[in-house]
């Protein structure tokens, strides 16, 4: 199992920016997918990016061209950049990883994004 540490939430005034972190207890070298998943508060979880460990990226609509996830092999962290943030963008956001069969989660961290 990969642990998990989130950090960067907040709060932010609509339109600012935030980078939220994803630090591993492994090398992220040996980890095939890293992604970062949403919740807001009586919702499904969304997955907002994922990253390969090829460098391949993908986003959900809601999010491409204002959100950018990005991998730091030599951290073992992972990162999602996040600009022009809505007040829809408020949640608990979460990463994740995939390393073969085995999905591990963080703890997840507060986005509250005001208007």
């Amino acid at each position: 199992q990969v642990q998990l540490v989130e950090s960067g939430g907040g709060l932010v005034q609509a339109g600012g920016s935030l980078r939220l972190s994803c630090a591993a207890s492994v090398s992220t070298l040996s980890i095939d997918f890293m992604r970062w998943y949403r919740q807001p508060p009586g919702n499904e979880r969304e997955l907002l990016a994922a990253r390969t460990s090829m460098g391949s990226s993908a986003y959900a609509d809601s999010v491409t061209g204002r959100f950018t996830i990005s991998r730091d092999n030599a951290t073992n962290t992972a990162h999602l950049h996040m600009n022009s943030l809505k007040p829809e963008d408020s949640a608990v956001y979460y990463c994740n990883t995939i390393k073969g069969r085995y999905s591990s989660w963080g703890q997840g961290t507060q986005v509250t994004v005001s208007s």
